[in-house]
């Protein structure tokens, strides 16, 4: 590895721990399920570009995009499934607050 990709390298490593941070409190410190949603889809993503950059890294690029692109289907999926939990909730709650869920019986 030139001096030049490894300089590079480390950009990218900081800018993929920035948004994980990102998405890891905006999943922790937010009381509203569809900013949870959000913070999931944020962590998701960073997870993404980190799979893109180790197959990038050690040649196995097909590979990388292939995990990928079945992350992608897999991520679409639980957001539409969490969206109708989020939108179930909200209607019988009239609150998207995820607190007020846990007195729920099912």
């Amino acid at each position: 590895m030139n001096p030049q990709l490894a300089h590079l390298f480390w950009y990218f490593i900081i800018f993929i721990a920035l948004i994980f941070i990102a998405g890891v409190y905006c999943i922790l410190a937010s009381f509203n399920l569809i900013r949870v949603l959000v913070g999931l889809e944020i962590l998701i993503k960073a997870a993404t570009l980190l799979i893109i950059l180790a197959g990038y890294l050690c040649g196995c690029t097909a590979l990388s995009q292939a995990i990928v692109i079945t992350l992608i289907v897999i991520e679409i999926v639980v957001m539409v499934v969490a969206g109708g939990v989020a939108f179930w909730a909200f209607q019988y709650n009239k609150t998207i607050d995820p607190r007020r869920l846990s007195n729920l019986r099912g």
